[in-house]
């Protein structure tokens, strides 16, 4: 096998095809060797930090309430980077609450909360693969935008980044007849125990490679950023998944895309890792600093719903419905408490008295209620 220092690499070639030329990227799944010593820094402080935030998940109790509450803004963030416009309260209400022209935007963030989802249960029973992508991206694809696009399979003709067409496309990836190869290459790279390179160097080349191959006709950029969830949590680094860089990528989205680019042209990989490196240790920094503030947050609304008296206890199952579910109406919290609509109304009104959720709409029917204090450490 190969042997290449991450310096030395080389991206690939362009291929003349009719009338344009596409890129076609060398094979990964090769032996790796890195001697920059400013890239092991990095690696050594995103190692860290990582590592911070996955015993920081395991001393929460009942993590899995606010896990989705980062899924929800990850699919809101990974969404708007590809051009809806969904924020993170649109993506928590329910469909009948979405105004009519914003419905696709919102049925595009669900698609992907849910293919996240499935994907990471599906782990427990098949190994993050071709598969397993096909599955997500299936889903991604249900009944929106790109549902004509060959939804969970690889693409069987040319695609193109930028620009109207292959005439004026800032970038054009492998023809697709060179598609299945260079997944099942990236596959192999994904399960090569056999070359010793550290799991968030592997995933950052990964994530460059998948996105250079663009194997879908659609959903490439999501698929491709769940790829890096998918592959901390497949090898042990996250017990739980805590990691979404889509939020690092759409604030430095002109870098996200420029590095990606300058790989191809330059054959400068490290300056992508460093970029990746870097993003793993902010959005791993920011995570800890968020789930601080949800046990600070928790701790003042638990004392707040102790001079309930009696009705503490159910204040205290509505809290633990709040964590998951931070924007509600009186008829799920009657369902969810198991008690009738006036009794959830009671229960409401406490929790607005006590500054714990406010009413969003000023009606006097069809109320909807939010804990906004929980979404603001999602923003």
């Amino acid at each position: 096998m190969t042997t290449m220092d991450i310096k030395d690499f080389k991206a690939g070639i362009y291929k003349s095809q009719y009338q344009y030329k596409s890129f076609s990227p060398n094979a990964i799944n090769i032996n790796w060797q890195i001697s920059n010593p400013e890239l092991n820094m990095l690696l050594s402080q995103a190692d860290i930090k990582l590592g911070e935030l996955n015993a920081f998940s395991q001393l929460i109790p009942d993590v899995d309430f606010f896990i989705k509450m980062h899924v929800a803004k990850e699919g809101v963030k990974s969404s708007r980077i590809e051009g809806t416009h969904t924020n993170i309260e649109e993506a928590l209400q329910k469909q009948e609450y979405i105004l009519p022209e914003n419905k696709d935007d919102w049925q595009e963030v669900q698609n992907y909360i849910r293919a996240m989802n499935n994907a990471i249960e599906q782990l427990t029973q098949i190994p993050l693969s071709n598969r397993l992508l096909n599955q997500a991206h299936s889903e991604l694809l249900q009944g929106v935008r790109g549902k004509h696009k060959q939804p969970g399979e690889f693409r069987t003709s040319q695609n193109w980044i930028g620009g109207s067409s292959l005439n004026d496309a800032v970038f054009i990836p492998p023809h697709h007849d060179e598609v299945p190869d260079l997944m099942g290459d990236l596959e192999n790279f994904l399960h090569n125990e056999q070359t010793p390179l550290p799991h968030l160097i592997k995933i950052g080349i990964a994530h460059y490679q998948f996105e250079t191959i663009h194997p879908f006709l659609d959903g490439n950029g999501r698929i491709g950023r769940l790829l890096i969830t998918l592959y901390l949590v497949s090898k042990g680094l996250l017990v739980k998944p805590t990691l979404y860089l889509s939020d690092y990528f759409e604030k430095y989205k002109s870098l996200y895309y420029d590095n990606l680019t300058r790989v191809r042209t330059h054959n400068d990989l490290t300056q992508w890792i460093k970029f990746f490196m870097e993003g793993v240790r902010q959005t791993a920094d920011n995570s800890i600093q968020t789930f601080r503030s949800i046990i600070i947050l928790r701790q003042e609304c638990e004392q707040k719903i102790m001079g309930l008296g009696k009705k503490t206890l159910q204040a205290k199952s509505f809290l633990q419905y709040l964590y998951s579910n931070p924007i509600t109406d009186s008829q799920d919290v009657a369902k969810v408490l198991n008690i009738n609509i006036s009794t959830a109304l009671r229960v409401i009104e406490d929790f607005i008295r006590l500054e714990i959720i406010k009413e969003t709409t000023g009606f006097k029917r069809n109320r909807i209620f939010s804990f906004e204090k929980y979404i603001n450490l999602f923003r």
